[in-house]
């Protein structure tokens, strides 16, 4: 792992959990890293799940396939983030979701092994972990809301706050797919300023 990938996990535990330098070593053993080609896949929907990513720079792309073919972007992942089929991680089964590279992306990856024997040797991960988990839940719970219930202005809105910096990284498609409208529809809302 390179000194600048290491700094980049340390420094994201860090956020979350006081982290004494030793243990941040050992955590930092737990992982290895990948340097993803733009367009690479990561995760292929019905293949086993090994490892969850963590992104230390560039961009992930999460995808569900339906029985009709109608890919729907399920969440774009950048630096900081946390990645994977997460239900056939834990579960150790099949993916139902694809993880696609949309820019040269270097992550972190971790097997669910290490991730339990990481947790166990670092109990503080644990809790990091835990963490993570929750805010996952929390945002997943907040875009279904938001698909329900806003329209697709709100949802906009909504993503311009929360990850302002898409715009300039996917293409108008991906950002219609992922708040489910037609391109079309997203070329009619209003930009903000204007």
């Amino acid at each position: 792992m390179t000194e600048a990938s290491r700094h980049a996990l340390i420094t994201h535990l860090r956020e979350l959990i006081p982290l004494a330098d030793a243990d941040g070593t050992r955590a930092a053993a737990y992982f290895t890293e990948e340097r993803v080609p733009r367009r690479a896949v990561l995760l292929h929907a019905g293949r086993p799940v090994r490892y969850c990513y963590f992104v230390v720079s560039g961009l992930l792309k999460l995808v569900y396939t339906d029985t009709a073919g109608n890919q729907h972007t399920v969440s774009f992942a950048a630096e900081q983030w946390w990645e994977s089929d997460f239900g056939a991680y834990f579960g150790r089964g099949p993916a139902a979701f694809s993880l696609r590279a949309l820019e040269e992306t270097t992550v972190l990856r971790l097997s669910l092994d290490d991730y339990w024997a990481l947790c166990a040797e670092v109990p503080a991960l644990e809790r990091f972990m835990l963490h993570k988990a929750h805010a996952g839940f929390i945002g997943a719970q907040r875009r279904i809301l938001s698909l329900l219930t806003s329209s697709a202005a709100e949802r906009y809105t909504q993503l311009l706050d929360r990850q302002p910096d898409l715009l300039q990284r996917v293409s108008k498609t991906q950002l219609a797919a992922y708040l489910g409208v037609s391109r079309e529809t997203l070329s009619r809302l209003p930009r903000r300023g204007k």
